[in-house]
Protein backbone atom coordinates (compact mmCIF):
# COMPACT_ATOMS: atom_id res chain seq x y z
CA UNK A 1 0.00 0.00 0.00
CA UNK A 2 1.30 3.41 -1.04
CA UNK A 3 1.80 5.42 1.82
CA UNK A 4 0.31 9.28 1.13
CA UNK A 5 1.39 11.69 3.74
CA UNK A 6 0.06 15.31 3.88
CA UNK A 7 2.15 18.01 6.24
CA UNK A 8 0.08 21.21 6.23
CA UNK A 9 1.13 24.78 7.52
CA UNK A 10 0.92 28.55 6.02
CA UNK A 11 4.67 27.90 5.42
CA UNK A 12 5.04 32.06 5.37
CA UNK A 13 8.16 33.24 6.20
CA UNK A 14 9.90 29.78 5.46
CA UNK A 15 12.33 28.39 7.84
CA UNK A 16 13.85 25.51 9.33
CA UNK A 17 10.98 24.10 11.27
CA UNK A 18 9.15 23.68 8.02
CA UNK A 19 11.72 21.85 6.37
CA UNK A 20 12.32 20.01 9.22
CA UNK A 21 8.92 18.79 9.20
CA UNK A 22 8.76 18.60 5.79
CA UNK A 23 12.03 16.60 5.56
CA UNK A 24 10.76 14.17 8.45
CA UNK A 25 7.50 13.57 6.81
CA UNK A 26 9.03 12.17 3.52
CA UNK A 27 10.83 9.91 6.08
CA UNK A 28 7.79 8.38 6.37
CA UNK A 29 5.47 8.29 3.45
CA UNK A 30 5.83 7.21 -0.13
CA UNK A 31 4.58 10.16 -1.53
CA UNK A 32 4.57 13.54 0.51
CA UNK A 33 1.71 16.47 -0.39
CA UNK A 34 2.23 19.68 1.24
CA UNK A 35 -0.73 21.90 1.94
CA UNK A 36 -0.72 25.79 2.29
CA UNK A 37 -3.22 27.41 3.85
CA UNK A 38 -4.39 30.03 1.40
CA UNK A 39 -4.22 33.61 2.44
CA UNK A 40 -7.96 33.66 3.12
CA UNK A 41 -7.70 30.92 6.02
CA UNK A 42 -5.06 32.00 7.41
CA UNK A 43 -6.45 35.25 7.74
CA UNK A 44 -9.94 33.77 8.93
CA UNK A 45 -9.06 31.37 11.24
CA UNK A 46 -5.72 32.88 12.99
CA UNK A 47 -6.28 36.12 12.02
CA UNK A 48 -2.72 36.89 10.44
CA UNK A 49 -1.90 38.17 7.41
CA UNK A 50 0.77 36.74 5.31
CA UNK A 51 3.67 38.27 4.11
CA UNK A 52 4.59 35.72 0.98
CA UNK A 53 1.24 35.41 -1.17
CA UNK A 54 -0.60 32.19 -1.24
CA UNK A 55 0.82 31.28 -4.81
CA UNK A 56 4.08 32.42 -3.85
CA UNK A 57 4.58 30.49 -1.30
CA UNK A 58 3.22 27.16 -2.73
CA UNK A 59 6.09 27.43 -5.53
CA UNK A 60 8.39 27.83 -3.07
CA UNK A 61 7.19 24.82 -1.15
CA UNK A 62 6.71 22.91 -4.14
CA UNK A 63 10.51 23.39 -5.19
CA UNK A 64 11.21 21.30 -1.94
CA UNK A 65 12.80 18.32 -2.59
CA UNK A 66 10.95 15.95 -0.49
CA UNK A 67 7.82 17.45 -1.50
CA UNK A 68 5.54 15.63 -3.99
CA UNK A 69 2.75 17.90 -4.53
CA UNK A 70 1.15 21.04 -3.08
CA UNK A 71 -2.70 21.51 -2.00
CA UNK A 72 -3.88 24.83 -1.36
CA UNK A 73 -6.10 25.06 1.70
CA UNK A 74 -9.57 26.72 1.36
CA UNK A 75 -11.24 25.63 3.86
CA UNK A 76 -10.36 25.06 7.53
CA UNK A 77 -11.47 21.24 7.36
CA UNK A 78 -8.85 18.18 7.18
CA UNK A 79 -11.52 16.13 6.13
CA UNK A 80 -12.29 18.74 2.92
CA UNK A 81 -8.05 18.54 2.55
CA UNK A 82 -8.10 14.58 2.77
CA UNK A 83 -11.07 14.63 0.39
CA UNK A 84 -9.35 16.16 -2.28
CA UNK A 85 -5.67 14.67 -1.44
CA UNK A 86 -6.43 11.02 -0.22
CA UNK A 87 -3.76 10.81 2.08
CA UNK A 88 -3.23 8.45 4.32
CA UNK A 89 -0.82 9.76 7.15
CA UNK A 90 -1.32 13.53 8.85
CA UNK A 91 2.11 15.03 9.68
CA UNK A 92 1.90 17.33 12.90
CA UNK A 93 4.59 19.19 15.11
CA UNK A 94 4.55 17.74 18.27
CA UNK A 95 3.35 20.99 20.03
CA UNK A 96 -0.49 19.60 18.88
CA UNK A 97 0.13 16.40 20.59
CA UNK A 98 -2.13 15.67 23.78
CA UNK A 99 -3.95 19.41 22.97
CA UNK A 100 -7.96 19.54 22.24
CA UNK A 101 -6.94 20.64 18.68
CA UNK A 102 -4.92 17.46 18.15
CA UNK A 103 -7.19 15.37 20.01
CA UNK A 104 -9.79 16.62 17.62
CA UNK A 105 -7.88 15.78 14.81
CA UNK A 106 -7.22 12.69 15.92
CA UNK A 107 -10.58 11.49 16.36
CA UNK A 108 -11.68 13.01 12.78
CA UNK A 109 -8.77 11.70 10.64
CA UNK A 110 -8.89 8.51 12.94
CA UNK A 111 -12.75 7.97 11.95
CA UNK A 112 -11.42 8.30 7.39
CA UNK A 113 -8.67 5.87 8.50
CA UNK A 114 -5.74 8.33 8.64
CA UNK A 115 -3.21 7.88 11.11
CA UNK A 116 -2.46 11.20 12.33
CA UNK A 117 2.10 11.38 12.79
CA UNK A 118 3.91 13.61 15.18
CA UNK A 119 7.67 14.83 14.94
CA UNK A 120 9.62 17.57 17.10
CA UNK A 121 8.34 20.66 16.79
CA UNK A 122 11.80 22.85 16.12
CA UNK A 123 11.40 25.34 19.42
CA UNK A 124 14.07 27.75 18.50
CA UNK A 125 12.37 29.02 15.31
CA UNK A 126 8.89 29.90 14.70
CA UNK A 127 7.25 31.85 12.17
CA UNK A 128 5.20 33.82 15.51
CA UNK A 129 8.86 34.43 16.89
CA UNK A 130 9.98 35.69 13.27
CA UNK A 131 6.84 37.81 13.21
CA UNK A 132 7.66 39.21 16.49
CA UNK A 133 11.17 40.58 15.59
CA UNK A 134 9.90 42.09 12.60
CA UNK A 135 7.49 43.56 14.12
CA UNK A 136 9.86 45.05 16.51
CA UNK A 137 12.81 45.85 14.21
CA UNK A 138 9.63 48.13 12.15
CA UNK A 139 8.37 49.90 15.34
CA UNK A 140 11.78 51.37 16.63
CA UNK A 141 12.43 53.60 14.17
CA UNK A 142 8.99 54.55 13.80
CA UNK A 143 9.13 55.49 17.03
CA UNK A 144 12.11 57.61 16.64
CA UNK A 145 10.38 59.14 13.89
CA UNK A 146 11.80 57.42 11.04
CA UNK A 147 10.04 55.66 9.06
Amino acid sequence: MTRIGYAAGAFDLFHVGHLNILRHAKEHCDVLVAGVVSDEMLLQVKGIETVIPTMERAEIVRAIRWVDDVHVETTPSKIDAWRAVGFTHFFKGDDWRGTEKGLRLERELGAVGVEVVYFPYTVHTSSTQLRRTLDALIEVPAARGLV
